[in-house]
Order: C-alpha cells, then sequence, then structure tokens
C-alpha cells in the first residue's frame, strides 16, 4: 500500500534580506505555515537584537524536554553586535531538529558580513528588495490578482497604480478587494469605480490635470489631496515627475514605446501617456514647468512657510506654461 507524501520541514537556517516589509512579513509566514504543515503547534518567537543577548538566543534555540518546535526571528540582524551575530552563525553548525533560525537582513553594508557568512553556513535565501521601478510594482499588481484567483488588464494595473501609489501594502489591499467585488476580472472601469475619490485626490492626479491644462481640476484636487492628508512633498515630487516625463519623452521624438523603454528607464504606457500629452508643450514652457516644479520641491521641504500655497502656485505655474512658447 503506497504511503501519502511527508511534507517537507523548512530548512533550520533562513536567510530573508531586504527592506520591502509587506514581502518580508510574508516570507516569514511562508516559514511558519511551512512549519506548522509539519508541526500544528509551532511557536513563533520574534525579537530585535536589542533584546537578546547571546545566552538568551541560545535558549531560544534549544530543544525543550518536550521537543516542541518553533521558528526563531531575529528581526533587523544587520543591527546584532559581534557576540550575538556569533551565536546566530553557530546554530547554522548544530541545528536543532524542529527549530528554524530565520535572520532578516536589510540588504546594505552595515552586518553584510553576517549575511554573507550565513549564506556560507547554507542557509536559504529570500529575496524581499523594494520595488523601486514602475513596471515592477505593475507585476507586483499582477502576481496579486493572480494571488486573489483573478485577473488584471494592462490599463487596471496603470489606474491602480495612479490611483493608489506605490505603497505595497495598499496596492496588495486593493487589488484583492477589486478582485473580490469584481467576480475575479479587473479593468480599468472598475478601478476608476472603487478608486474615484482616492483617484482624484493623489498627487498623480494633480500633476495629471495640471500638465493638461485644467486649472480648476488641478486645483480642486490639489485641495482634495491637502484636505485628506497627502504629504505636500508627494504632490511636489508627483508634480516634478509629470514635467520631468515631458521633456524626456518629448525631446526622444515619436518612437515606439516599447523600444523607448529601456532608454528613457520608464514602462510603455508611461511614454505613450506622455506622447499623448507633450503635444500641446512648447521647449519654452517647459522649461518655465521644470523651473517651477525645482523652487516647489525646496518649498515644501522648508523653505515656504505655507506648503499648500506654494503648491497652488505651482500647479498655476504649470497650468500657464502649458499656453507658452
Amino acid at each position: 500500500m503506497p504511503t501519502a507524501p511527508t511534507t517537507k520541514a523548512p530548512a533550520p537556517l533562513q536567510l530573508v534580506v531586504g527592506e520591502e516589509e509587506l514581502l518580508v512579513e510574508r516570507a516569514i509566514a511562508e516559514i511558519v505555515r511551512a512549519s506548522r504543515a509539519v508541526d500544528p503547534d509551532t511557536d513563533l518567537r520574534r525579537f530585535r537584537p536589542s533584546e537578546l543577548t547571546p545566552g538568551e538566543l541560545n535558549g531560544h534555540l534549544s530543544p525543550s524536554l518536550f521537543a516542541e518546535s518553533r521558528v526563531v526571528v531575529v528581526q533587523g540582524a544587520h543591527e546584532a553586535a559581534k557576540d550575538l551575530a556569533a551565536a546566530i552563525l553557530a546554530y547554522g553548525d548544530e541545528p536543532a531538529e524542529g527549530i528554524v533560525l530565520v535572520a532578516t537582513h536589510a540588504g546594505g553594508a552595515r552586518g553584510k558580513q553576517l549575511a554573507d557568512d550565513l549564506r556560507r553556513k547554507g542557509a536559504v535565501v529570500t529575496r524581499c528588495d523594494k520595488l523601486g521601478r514602475a513596471e515592477e510594482r505593475a507585476d507586483f499588481v499582477r502576481s496579486e490578482a493572480r494571488r486573489a484567483g483573478g485577473t488584471i488588464t494592462a490599463e487596471a494595473v496603470s489606474v491602480l497604480l495612479e490611483a493608489v501609489g506605490s505603497d505595497l501594502r495598499e496596492l496588495a489591499a486593493a487589488t484583492g478587494q477589486l478582485v473580490a467585488d469584481s467576480g475575479g476580472r479587473v479593468d480599468g472601469p472598475a478601478v476608476r469605480r472603487y478608486h474615484r475619490g482616492r483617484a482624484e485626490s493623489t498627487g498623480f492626479a494633480v500633476a495629471d490635470k495640471a500638465v493638461a491644462g485644467d486649472r480648476s481640476g488641478a486645483l480642486e484636487a490639489l485641495r482634495w489631496a491637502l484636505v485628506l492628508g497627502v504629504a505636500p512633498v508627494l504632490v511636489a515630487d508627483a508634480l516634478a515627475d509629470a514635467v520631468r516625463t515631458l521633456a524626456k519623452v518629448g525631446s526622444a521624438g515619436r518612437g515606439d514605446p516599447n523600444r523607448l523603454a529601456g532608454s528613457l528607464g520608464m514602462p510603455p504606457w508611461k511614454i505613450r501617456k506622455a506622447q499623448g500629452q507633450v503635444r500641446a508643450w512648447r521647449p519654452a514652457g517647459l522649461a518655465v514647468a521644470i523651473a517651477a516644479t525645482a523652487q516647489v520641491n525646496a518649498d515644501v521641504k522648508g523653505a515656504a512657510a505655507d506648503p499648500g500655497y506654494a503648491l497652488e502656485r505651482a500647479v498655476l505655474a504649470v497650468v500657464e506654461a502649458r499656453g507658452t512658447g
């Protein structure tokens, strides 16, 4: 009679590297899930290096009389002092059955030796790097839709990124909710319908309306953004990004967005959108707008007493610059 396949326990030494908090938390949760698939009573213990001495860590990593399974997480192991780092590494030489040590590491220069040594000890490495590029965040949204059991169109991904921003927790929550509410297939109109209020109050919406020359729409979006607590610096950054994008795309000419993506360092959908917008602009107007966004960037970071007024002045300058030249 064939035997049922056994569930494989996670490796006793795990290294989770990166600064994207949502991905780090998911990596830890997956290790715990795998451990509890083998032993449902697996205990989870989490510590910062400042909360542990080497002796205390050794105690948490030592088998108990009842052979209980556990996952011990040292969060921010790059902050560990030398003696604690040595205790973390020592566990890799003699791991105990049923006990998994997870070290999370920001991935920078601080504590790099510990991360390198853990790799040499055979730690299983999970990368959780920041998703800095728009295309990486778009891939994340698509994977979240699949994770929730649905699909999402390219247009919907673009609208969602503009409506929600770059925070992965918010993107994950929004994508999951949209999949649930739309019956599994998320399109552009669905995102606009469920996120209209938010989409109209983000810095991206302010910037879009400003570069389109929509004076009243840009000012209304700006006021709502500030009322709802959007940080002035984010609105200023969105304005600057919109104007810089127009300048870069305008100087590149009318090429195929897919071919221009690599040289311009931006996704094709963004290039395509900017190509439509930049037709109404002249070089002199772009120069004025670039100067205005540079000024407001300094203003919202401390040079101005009233960031809201500085943003309103910049929005008006960008709107007026559209017709310059």
